[in-house]
């Protein structure tokens, strides 16, 4: 593996991993703005965490790749991943990978290859394989257009309603409105819970899926020809 640097939040991830082999005592680590492989290494042995978990470990995160997140009001409306692989990915692993996909989202997309740009997507779901220095990148991203849709009617009619009841107390009798504002009220607030309630849900799973498949791709070994 190449020594890359990793950042704070990927050295607590890796020392989890590596204390959840070896099991010790639990310490704190230093934060900083990044380690390499032999200094985490180090630290691991100061630990008392054996050097080869912790590069495990490391292995482990550097193929997950990096996460992120799209939000709308807090919520996560969009999740993704960007994992760098360290070699060209070949015919027959860029197959497999569709495979995985249409197995792992249920569904059969679409297939697209641009020279040594390729590209499955369904729907707002887009996995995307493209040539970077020392082998090829793989994003991964989608948005929850379902939910944000929800949610956004939900915003308006509550905006409308608002609206109305503020014209219908200047103009009308508050009495003959009220109720028609109230009725416009509830349904806007159950089409935002209805976008709203499914998001952290959504979002976990699909985050959960995502690293899955990038670190499935980057530790696959590439098949060689026979001879």
């Amino acid at each position: 593996m190449p020594d890359r640097l990793f950042d704070s939040d990927e050295v607590a991830a890796i020392f989890r991993k590596a204390t959840e082999a070896q099991a010790p005592r639990q310490r704190q680590l230093p934060s900083g703005e990044g380690l390499t492989l032999a200094e985490l290494e180090d630290i691991g042995r100061q630990v008392g965490i054996a050097p080869e978990l912790v590069a495990r470990a490391a292995l482990s995160i550097a193929a997950a790749g990096k996460s992120s997140s799209r939000r709308f009001l807090g919520l996560p409306i969009g999740v993704g991943r960007t994992v760098e692989i360290g070699r060209r990915l070949t015919d027959a692993e860029w197959e497999q990978l569709v495979v995985d996909l249409r197995e792992t989202f249920d569904a059969r997309g679409t297939v697209r290859t641009d020279g040594s740009f390729r590209q499955w997507s369904n729907g707002n779901l887009h996995v995307l394989v493209e040539p970077v220095p020392g082998g090829d990148r793989i994003r991964m991203t989608t948005v929850n257009a379902n939910a944000r849709a929800w949610m956004m009617a939900g915003l308006l009619i509550t905006g409308i309603a608002a609206a109305s009841g503020i014209a219908a107390a200047v103009t009308a009798p508050a009495q003959a409105h009220f109720s028609v504002f109230g009725e416009m009220l509830v349904i806007a607030a159950g089409m935002f819970v209805a976008g709203a309630v499914r998001l952290p849900g959504w979002a976990r799973l699909r985050r959960a899926q995502m690293e899955e498949l990038a670190g499935r791709v980057a530790l696959e070994q590439p098949v060689l020809p026979r001879e």
